[in-house]
């Protein structure tokens, strides 16, 4: 079932949503635009690399006694939006 984006999206309710995003980097585009599509995959994966290790510090300051298999997975089910019902 298709809806109207016109009567879900007010210019009000736009305005809202564009005023909580951050300012374009456009120097940053412009870096990206001059990567190969494989670059930017692995600029991307770097990228996710760099906020799951400081996610992890974060959860380590904060449980200073779980183990680093512990931590993952604190990391893991923070980050991944499904959940599975154990059996």
């Amino acid at each position: 079932m298709s809806t109207d984006i016109q009567s879900t999206y007010t210019p009000d309710t736009l305005d809202e949503l564009i005023r909580g995003l951050d300012p374009i980097d456009w120097v940053q585009l412009q870096l990206l635009a001059r990567l190969s599509p494989a670059e930017r995959v692995l600029a991307g994966m770097r990228a996710q690399a760099f906020a799951m290790a400081a996610l992890r510090g974060t959860f380590q300051r904060r449980f200073p006694d779980l183990s680093r298999s512990e931590l993952n997975m604190r990391v893991l089910s923070y980050l991944t939006p499904v959940r599975m019902e154990r059996r």
